[in-house]
């Protein structure tokens, strides 16, 4: 299954989003596309380091968002 891997600077005072980086992938599942997209955070060479991403499937519907903690570099997910 193919999945478009987002990922982006938000700002918050609008919460406005720029994608910094966007990969499509093929993978198995959603399982798999998180880890790719995990891994795709550490290594791809993007203009700004990205602080959220989002995965959507081929009809755009969004299917995992979550931010990065800035200190940590790691995956929070978005508060309800």
């Amino acid at each position: 299954m193919k999945f478009v891997i987002e990922f982006y600077r938000t700002r918050e005072r609008d919460d406005a989003h720029a994608v910094v980086g966007r990969e499509t992938v093929d993978a198995v599942d959603l399982d798999t596309a998180i880890g790719m997209a995990r891994s795709l955070a550490q290594s791809l060479d993007m203009p700004q380091r990205p602080d959220a991403l989002a995965i959507v499937d081929e009809n755009g519907r969004t299917l995992h968002s979550c931010a990065f903690d800035a200190a940590l570099g790691q995956e929070k997910r978005p508060s309800p």
